[in-house]
């Protein structure tokens, strides 16, 4: 099955887009497609679209827009995963794998035990990493939404950002809670995740998170690492409340 192919701000059909760098190079020489072919495309914002190319070279693909279709790709549960700040190439890992899995949202956060704070203009660059690396992954697993990427929060601030969701729900390596005690219900239509860096939370911290309504739950008898955390919460809450 094709992968699909982003052109933001498509709203309407009939009509007419391009396709040029990378991505029309990938059409025409290791997909070989050519003029009248079809492709599948989406907006990045939860619509997809059938195209025909009506033009293609090596670096531009023109196209006729003809059809829009509701995406069947994503996921029913609106998760926001919150993770504690790692080294650069695991976040890296943390937002390619949560994209494919279908959050909403991705929140990197700052607390006791984080790494510490980089400087503004390389956390910048990281900013704009995290993002080409999800746009990459969404194309290779036929999502239609490019998940929200946050610029980093301190503990503080995340928590405050949590008021409108229905389901807090805080993994912590000192928890008692098994996760298959968590309850499928209705009302839990937005679900917020924290996933600590290594060294996990601190016990203050957790204090605090409770406050907040936070639930504390295990992952289990074995320390995992800080990314596994991150890609296994997610993909274990998707199955009990009904996604995966």
């Amino acid at each position: 099955m094709m992968q699909k192919f982003i052109i933001p701000k498509i709203n309407t059909i009939p009509s007419k887009a391009k396709i040029q760098g990378q991505d029309a190079k990938h059409i025409s020489k290791v997909l070989r497609l050519t003029k009248g072919d079809r492709i599948e495309i989406t907006n990045g914002e939860g619509k997809d679209f059938t195209a025909i190319i009506t033009f293609i070279s090596l670096g531009n693909i023109e196209l006729d827009i003809i059809d829009e279709y509701d995406s069947l790709t994503e996921s029913p549960i609106d998760i926001t995963l919150c993770s504690g700040m790692l080294k650069d190439k695991k976040m890296d890992l943390v937002i390619k794998h949560l994209t494919q899995l279908g959050i909403q949202k991705w929140i990197p956060f700052f607390c006791e035990r984080s790494i510490p704070t980089p400087d503004m203009k390389r956390m910048e660059k990281r900013i704009k990493r995290w993002k080409i690396i999800a746009r990459e992954s969404l194309k290779q697993c036929r999502r239609s939404r490019l998940p929200q990427i946050s610029k980093p929060l301190s503990f503080e601030k995340l928590l405050n950002q949590s008021a409108s969701c229905d389901l807090k729900i805080a993994f912590w390596e000192k928890a008692t809670q098994r996760l298959d005690t968590l309850e499928k219900n209705p009302s839990n239509l937005k679900i917020i995740i924290l996933i600590g860096p290594e060294g996990g939370f601190s016990e203050t911290e957790m204090i605090v998170a409770k406050k907040k309504g936070f639930l504390s739950y295990s992952l289990g008898p074995r320390i995992l690492r800080a990314e596994t955390a991150s890609i296994s919460s997610c993909t274990l809450v998707q199955h009990i409340l009904g996604d995966l």
